[in-house]
């Protein structure tokens, strides 16, 4: 099992080019972290491979298989998203945003009338356990939790059809320091469990450094840098980021300037 990218290029109706000629391979049980800037081309990269944006050029092959319209329902209940809005439903409880993640396997009809397998709903209870929420919040409306609560709603929702690769999109962006660091673990740890491949787009370099297997760096829409973090590290950091730009504390300490 694979994410590959080969010669992927987004072109937007304006000219705005989002990506160009990006090529690279995230492995089964890969967290890779994809850095840059705003604007460098991430989320594009990432809505290329659930079908949210089609590429202008070259493929998306999810283990095997090109991502095309054809074959989208085929590769979506493989593919679980984590959001930075958390992108769940603020009135509903937690249990029935967690199992809406496994919407990919039931009928419209089924689900629209709650009726999911009963296999499904022992799932979505285990899940939830397992990101650290107790029985006391199965019923709960997710609008009551904190944000740390809620992305790890988020994150057992992915989880849902124990996918083969988990996009995550900014999902510590409106975190603080230490939930974004127990976030990033949880997303691993059952990435890890599962023999998933991650993709997760970061802006914080120190956490990239910290729980990367892989780095791929992006800069106006071409990939600058494609390996280890300790690569990374010898290799610096200025190449990813405009000349003027200035690094905080936490990255000088990171690559260990």
């Amino acid at each position: 099992m694979s994410l590959l990218f080969e010669h992927v290029g987004k072109r937007y109706q304006d000219g705005t080019v989002g990506l160009a000629d990006v090529s690279f391979e995230v492995p089964a049980g890969h967290f890779c972290v994809i850095l840059g800037r705003s604007g460098a081309g991430k989320s594009t990269l990432l809505r290329c491979v659930n079908g949210l944006a089609s590429p202008s050029s070259g493929r998306v092959v999810v283990d095997g298989v090109a991502v095309t319209a054809a074959t989208l329902r085929q590769l979506r209940p493989r593919i679980g998203m984590i959001h930075q809005s958390f992108n769940l439903a603020p009135r509903a409880s937690v249990a029935t945003n967690v199992i809406a993640g496994a919407l990919p396997a039931v009928s419209t009809g089924r689900a629209l009338l709650g009726l999911f397998p009963k296999a499904l709903r022992e799932t979505a209870c285990a899940l939830i356990a397992d990101v650290g929420l107790g029985e006391e919040h199965l019923q709960r409306r997710v609008a009551s939790l904190s944000g740390g609560q809620q992305q790890r709603v988020g994150i057992a929702r992915a989880f849902m059809l124990d996918p083969d690769h988990v996009l995550a999109d900014e999902p510590v962006a409106s975190l603080d320091p230490q939930t974004s660091i127990d976030i990033l673990a949880l997303i691993r740890r059952k990435a890890k469990q599962r023999g998933a491949a991650v993709l997760c787009s970061l802006h914080q370099i120190d956490l990239a450094m910290r729980f990367a297997d892989q780095i791929v760096a992006l800069r106006d829409g071409q990939v600058v840098f494609n390996g280890t973090p300790k690569a990374l590290a010898r290799q610096g950091l200025a190449h990813i980021y405009d000349p003027g730009w200035s690094e905080p504390c936490s990255l000088r300490e990171a690559v260990g300037a």
